[in-house]
């Protein structure tokens, strides 16, 4: 059995095309009983590696292998794609994956801490966690790792009280953008209100935000604006990467990645992400 993404799947494949290496990268991917490729979506417009994954998937199907592929839409409405590719998708068993009951959150909340040595000074601590992160998985264990990173930073234990302090500040119970911020109470929040905000909290302008420039001053508030519309918006990393200049989905990966890291181990940081969400969403009374 496999697994991969289709972003490192890509990248294995242009190394492979580099050193001259395509037949072990494609006797790695052929050769799998199961092969499990997460984000398929993003095949789309690489066309080198659209077809690779074409002669993949048909030489594993052909070979009774199984293949399990995960994406944010039907293959109905993967339209970048090349026909061939989608029709083959579709052939297939579609599910939708709903978002997981309360008791599954609370296991994988559980199977977390314990496979990483997690010391929990309250089990209730997931209790928090589980009832107020409901979207998916990977936003759960985000919240974890953030309480861990501030029991780490402050040396408090974890606890309800510290649990329910983090999801305060990055995760309140409503996203309602606060009076007078610019939205109209109640709205949903957007990628540009968003840009807005943190253009004001940093001293930028929209369009320092959107150039090409890699200067500290300008590199470090674009990562917390991607950074807040991954988590507070429902876009998607490829429609994010546009709304800033045009960039592409990995960007935006890359930019929520290195907020995450330097939110883990600088407290102002964290400070500076905790209050632009507090100043972009109000936790009801």
């Amino acid at each position: 059995m496999r697994y991969t993404t289709t972003e490192r799947f890509t990248g294995d494949f242009v190394a492979a095309l580099r050193t001259g290496r395509v037949d072990d990268f494609k006797g790695r991917f052929r050769r799998a009983d199961v092969l499990l490729v997460d984000d398929v979506q993003f095949l789309a417009s690489k066309a080198r590696t659209e077809e690779e994954f074409f002669h993949t998937f048909n030489a594993l199907h052909d070979a009774g292998a199984q293949l399990v592929l995960t994406s944010d839409r039907l293959p109905r409405d993967l339209e970048a794609l090349e026909d061939r590719l989608r029709e083959r998708f579709e052939a297939g068993l579609v599910c939708e994956i709903a978002r997981p009951d309360h008791g599954i959150r609370l296991a994988v909340l559980r199977k977390r801490v314990q496979h990483d040595d997690i010391q929990l000074a309250d089990p209730r601590a997931l209790t928090v966690l589980a009832d107020r992160i409901t979207d998916n998985v990977r936003a759960l264990e985000g919240a974890l790792i953030r309480v861990v990173a501030y029991h780490s930073l402050t040396g408090r234990p974890i606890d309800v009280a510290l649990a329910n302090e983090v999801l305060d500040g990055l995760y309140p119970e409503s996203r309602r953008p606060t009076p007078g911020a610019g939205n109209p109470a109640g709205a949903a929040l957007t990628v540009e209100h968003i840009q807005d905000v943190t253009c004001e909290a940093f001293g930028v302008t929209r369009d320092d935000l959107l150039s090409t420039s890699r200067a500290a001053s300008v590199a470090w508030p674009r990562q917390v604006a991607m950074y807040l519309a991954r988590e507070h918006t429902t876009e998607s990393l490829p429609s994010i990467g546009r709304s800033f200049g045009g960039r592409n989905h990995t960007t935006v990966m890359h930019a929520c990645k290195r907020t995450s890291e330097r939110m883990a181990s600088d407290p102002e940081a964290y400070e500076t992400v905790r209050a632009l969400t507090a100043r972009l969403c109000t936790v009801p009374s």
